[in-house]
């Protein structure tokens, strides 16, 4: 999920151990995802996710915008693009731009065979091989290779946890639960942010 920056965990959030896509989430991907996202009970803004592609390849568009006001004054604004490459079931790159109250970050992920090479802000780096970009709308990264966040290109210090089928837990730099249908799509998401509050996505 692609993470809200400055008020999530770095914005709820966003090799060996290559997962393929399993049947059912090639049928999910096949779908458009839309979220709108809220803040204690106020919505603040949208998630979409767009998919291209065939079972052998895959393309995710994501585009998030949210705004938290007090009053009619803005003291949050945050809006996150990433396209993401799959190819035969695995983590192919990624490339990311996201504005933050006015902060631009940029991430260029590849995977190569000497690893994921990360090109971010803040330097670059080579990855482990099976790492993977915490994305949430794809339940199958959980529970295994290392997840490194898509906003910022750091690995994310996080234990995951798939407490039923639908069900995934994560939980250490970010406290969220996914929730997901039999087919593995991606139906909703809570998640408690850094100044105690909570933030919620519907599936629309």
């Amino acid at each position: 999920m692609p993470e809200i920056a400055a008020l999530s965990r770095r914005t709820i959030l966003a090799g060996g151990l290559l997962l393929p896509l399993a049947p059912g989430l090639v049928r999910a991907a096949a779908r458009n995802l839309n979220f709108a996202v809220f803040r204690n009970g106020s919505k603040i803004g949208e998630h979409v996710i767009n998919f291209s592609g065939d079972g052998s390849t895959l393309t995710a568009v994501t585009d998030a915008a949210m705004t938290v006001k007090i009053g009619p004054v803005p003291v949050f604004k945050y809006h996150h693009h990433a396209i993401e490459h799959r190819a035969d079931g695995a983590f192919a790159s990624l490339e990311t731009a996201t504005t933050t109250n006015g902060k631009d970050e940029h991430v260029l992920a590849e995977r190569t065979g000497a690893g994921v090479r990360v090109d971010c802000n803040y330097g670059k780096a080579t990855l482990a091989a099976d790492a993977n970009p915490m994305t949430h709308w794809n339940p199958q990264i959980f529970g295994g290779p290392p997840l490194f966040n898509p906003q910022t290109g750091k690995i994310l210090k996080v234990r995951t946890a798939r407490v039923t089928p639908g069900h995934v837990t994560i939980r250490g730099e970010a406290e969220i639960d996914d929730f997901y249908d039999e087919t593995g799509a991606w139906q909703s998401l809570t998640g408690k942010l850094d100044d105690g509050s909570h933030v919620e996505y519907h599936r629309v």
